[in-house]
């Protein structure tokens, strides 16, 4: 992949990635973070692209998972961290301001649909936030994933079932 390539590359998915990543994290300077990264480990491995093995969709966002899945793994660490210094009462002192407050509202909000998507499986998961996060056709979710369309149709399917139980 040319420089041209990969500069075309980042135009086209940008925002389709940020999207991705905001609808499965939910913060947008932690999506603006992963898009970042997941193109410099493009720009890296662009020299070993080939285009007879795939899209450079699938390419991309098979990249883009993993550097999602290694987010994940980490902030898992982090949490633990967290309650393990909770539990050991060591939380952090200090009153909430107004705009606090107005901050917190909006992560309720955001965590209520959140609380909806930490309902379905990691592959039901996965397949809505390529399907809807970024934008993917049905066929390029399924090639990302590595699974059958038909798979994928009726993963998503039920995904939203399971969503709109949760959310009513």
């Amino acid at each position: 992949m040319r420089d041209a390539a990969f500069e075309r590359l980042y135009h086209e998915y940008a925002t389709p990635l940020f999207k991705f990543f905001l609808y499965r994290i939910g913060d947008r300077t932690v999506a603006e973070d992963l898009v970042s990264d997941t193109f410099e480990r493009v720009l890296r491995a662009r020299r070993r692209f080939d285009p007879r093995r795939g899209s450079e969709a699938a390419w991309l966002y098979s990249v883009a998972l993993n550097r999602l899945r290694d987010y994940v793994r980490r902030a898992e660490g982090e949490g633990r961290a967290l309650e393990k210094a909770a539990r050991q009462g060591e939380e952090p002192e200090g009153g909430r301001s107004e705009a606090g407050e107005s901050a917190l509202r909006a992560v309720e909000a955001r965590q209520t649909v959140f609380g909806a998507l930490e309902s379905l499986s990691a592959e039901e998961r996965e397949a809505v936030a390529l399907r809807y996060g970024a934008d993917l056709t049905l066929a390029e979710t399924a090639r990302v994933i590595g699974e059958r369309r038909t798979t994928v149709e009726g993963r998503i399917y039920r995904a939203l079932r399971k969503m709109r139980t949760q959310l009513e």
